[in-house]
């Protein structure tokens, strides 16, 4: 596989956001006995905020910090906060660890209360997966009916089959899921768009929001996701990058603030008392 060109417009975009100065939280917790098994939160003043989980990218290899700028910039925007760690691909993590993590810190962080469930780039799959895990195989480790209220995939890799065709990031999806040999009867445990093939929808509110100059993840990654959720609403930034999407006050991350608002007052008009997350009854 050639090396990947981009453009001058996106590799300063990605020296720019990526080397901003990272934020310490004022909260730090656990949800388990591993190292990376951490989490960073801003609470909001106010009781009556939305709690907004942050999932980051990296392609499931590197740690949040990358994040926490942005995770600063939203709580400034009136949300409550949360960003975890989790374990990572190429160390203590990828298949299962990975997504052990990511369903024990949706099935326990949030408490009692609603959340909107939010990732960046490969943080986005485990977003989309999370709301896919009512349409796993009922003997599967991760299968639950107890799902986020909502979610919102930023730029996100939706598709591990075309990410390991298209070898993004040097094999990451193939180290994800841990290597050929187990790659497709693991793929369809894991991954978004084969999970929804069949079912058309995840029963969760569901929005994918991408830059238009995104040149980290093939567009195609996008639309063929949307092809297959039927219900899915798709929000599409012109002139927008991959990064700026995280990228505090940049028009990008704004947008994303604004959805977030959005997607918070429709579940709250919708369930004025809802339940921990959403179930999803057959």
């Amino acid at each position: 596989m050639p090396s990947r060109t981009i453009s001058a417009f996106a590799a300063e975009e990605e020296r720019r956001v990526l080397g901003l100065r990272p934020v310490l939280a004022p909260v730090h917790g656990s949800y388990g006995d591993h190292p990376h098994q951490v989490y960073d939160a801003w609470p909001a003043d106010s009781a009556d905020a939305p709690l907004v989980i942050l999932l980051h990218g990296g392609y499931w290899r590197y740690d949040r910090m990358h994040l926490t700028p942005f995770a600063a910039y939203l709580h400034r925007q009136g949300f409550d906060v949360l960003l975890p760690g989790f374990r990572r691909s190429g160390g203590a993590g990828g298949y299962p660890e990975t997504f052990d993590d990511i369903a024990r810190i949706v099935d326990t962080l949030p408490g009692e209360r609603p959340y909107l469930l939010a990732g960046h780039c490969s943080g986005g799959h485990l977003a989309l997966w999370c709301a896919a895990r009512a349409q796993l195989p009922a003997g599967s480790r991760w299968h639950t009916r107890r799902l986020p209220t909502a979610v919102l995939a930023l730029a996100p890799i939706t598709d591990l089959a075309a990410t390991r065709r298209d070898g993004l990031s040097n094999g990451a999806a193939l180290q994800l899921l841990g290597g050929e040999e187990d790659f497709d009867e693991r793929l369809a445990l894991c991954d978004p768009l084969t999970l929804l093939r069949s079912a058309g929808t995840t029963g969760v509110p569901t929005t994918l929001l991408h830059g238009a100059a995104d040149e980290e993840v093939p567009l195609t990654q996008f639309s063929d996701y949307a092809s297959v959720h039927h219900d899915l609403r798709t929000v599409v930034l012109p002139g927008t990058g991959h990064y700026t999407l995280i990228e505090p006050e940049a028009p990008g991350a704004r947008a994303v603030a604004e959805t977030l608002r959005g997607m918070a007052a429709e579940f709250r008009a919708t369930s004025p008392e809802p339940p921990t997350g959403q179930e999803v009854r057959p």
